[in-house]
């Protein structure tokens, strides 16, 4: 049993790049105290429903995150990155402990569907959509915190650090100086915080790629600045650090544009506006939302379920297209989940496009709008500087996840270290829905 638990969600790290991080100075001291676990992630490896199934101890069918997006049948419209926390059907590990015992402090920080959530300090990115422009804000709980913690800190949260062309380390670092805050000024009992970066470098060079390690360095750094103010505040010695993943990043060569083989069979309809095309929800017999290596297929009730799987599972780059009762026996099916579900090659990922030349494209495709475009967009990353606009080259891209685990490919991580590890029986490798009973176990809590 601990007294403090502290989980950092490392976005991106695999076994293989944990075994190249231990070697670093603060996670050999990590290593040395610790326990670790190759740990399979819950498809669709994601990471909204990884956060979900890691933080509930369910699957998607339960929870009902089943992507970074989600379809909302009665209004037509695709939403990406919603983060509000009752979209979760289930309750999260920390709400848990909470309800057990209503004396404990608890912390979430930047982790995903915690908006207006049941923490009592919470802090996630906001910004708020003004006439006079963007201004960089994050929600917190209490109200004010935020604004605390950025003089603490000596800076606003910069959301560009965070996510496009200008994303870095330096969100990371931020997030981290907010962690070290609360943890001086609020000693909660239990705080995850999830640090972004690895994800960037993975997803525009290749998991493989030299500046990789750079990335992990600065991991083990921060870490490490962490571990040394628990040092500091005499906590260390009562305190166990988790440090996991959600999935890991695997090589890919190109895209796959399942909408423009469904405009080209008849599926999927547009309406042209201003000489551009845009999708027509409402009326098209089906239609993809696509997440990196997974893409839900949306179809009207008179649409051949049949012939549609059939055209996507003939297309190049696809690895197969499950049906409502496969993705049933998955145990990942739920009534936000797409007719049909489909899955790229591990060398691919699924754009969005429906478009047939450039000039057709719709307004949003050349400019950085995770919430208008109706699937994620990696190329968001390589912002062309002199014409300000993203590029349509799929082929940049690098590194995505998404598709099923299978032998050491997409594996995620899951690392125990500090006080309580040695009475923890943690297996090589571990379901991400078995991380629920053990964090309980740290706590005192076992699950019977």
């Amino acid at each position: 049993m601990t007294k403090h638990l502290f989980c950092f969600n490392l976005v991106g790290l695999s076994p293989a790049l944990l075994d190249k991080l231990s070697l670093m100075p603060s996670f050999s001291k990590l290593n040395a105290n610790g326990k670790r676990a190759d740990m399979t992630p819950v498809f669709p490896c994601l990471t909204l429903p990884g956060q979900a199934s890691f933080s509930t101890g369910t699957t998607p069918s339960k929870h009902g995150i089943v992507a970074n997006g989600f379809y909302y049948r009665d209004r037509y419209e695709i939403s990406f990155w919603d983060q509000y926390r009752s979209l979760v059907q289930a309750v999260p590990f920390w709400e848990t402990l909470k309800k057990k015992s209503p004396e404990i402090k608890t912390a979430t920080l930047f982790c995903q569907n915690t908006l207006y959530g049941h923490a009592d300090i919470i802090v996630t990115p906001k910004p708020m959509h003004t006439d006079e422009g963007l201004i960089q804000w994050c929600y917190s709980k209490p109200a004010g915190k935020y604004e605390a913690i950025c003089d603490a800190v000596g800076t606003p949260f910069n959301l560009m650090d965070y996510w496009g062309p200008l994303a870095s380390s330096k969100a990371s670092e931020w997030i981290m100086g907010a962690a070290i805050d609360v943890v001086k000024k609020d000693r909660p009992q239990v705080m995850v915080t999830y640090l972004p970066h690895l994800d960037y470098s993975c997803q525009k060079y290749g998991p493989d790629h030299p500046l990789v390690d750079a990335d992990l360095a600065v991991i083990d750094t921060l870490v490490g600045q962490f571990m040394a103010n628990l040092e500091e505040i005499g906590i260390m010695e009562n305190s166990t650090l988790c440090m996991f993943s959600e999935y890991s990043i695997t090589p890919v060569s190109n895209a796959v544009n399942l909408n423009t083989m469904l405009r080209k069979n008849n599926f999927l309809k547009v309406r042209t506006i201003g000489g551009r095309d845009y999708p027509d929800l409402e009326l098209s017999p089906a239609f993809a939302m696509v997440d990196h290596q997974i893409a839900h297929i949306y179809l009207k009730p008179e649409t051949d379920a049949h012939a549609v799987k059939m055209l996507l599972s003939d297309t190049e780059g696809v690895d197969s297209v499950l049906s409502i009762n496969e993705q049933k026996e998955l145990d990942i099916y739920h009534d936000r989940s797409g007719d049909l579900l489909a899955i790229s090659d591990h060398d691919k990922w699924f754009s969005y496009y429906w478009w047939e030349t450039p000039e057709r494209a719709p307004d949003f495709a050349g400019n950085i709008d995770i919430h208008r475009k109706p699937g994620y967009d990696p190329l968001e990353l390589f912002l062309d500087r002199e014409s300000m606009k993203i590029p349509q080259t799929p082929e940049r891209i690098k590194g995505s996840h998404g598709a099923p685990a299978s032998g050491d490919r997409g594996m995620a991580v899951f690392m125990l270290s500090g006080a309580g590890v040695d009475t923890i029986n943690l297996p090589g490798k571990i379901d991400m829905t078995k991380a629920f009973p053990l964090l309980m176990e740290i706590m005192g809590e076992p699950c019977v």
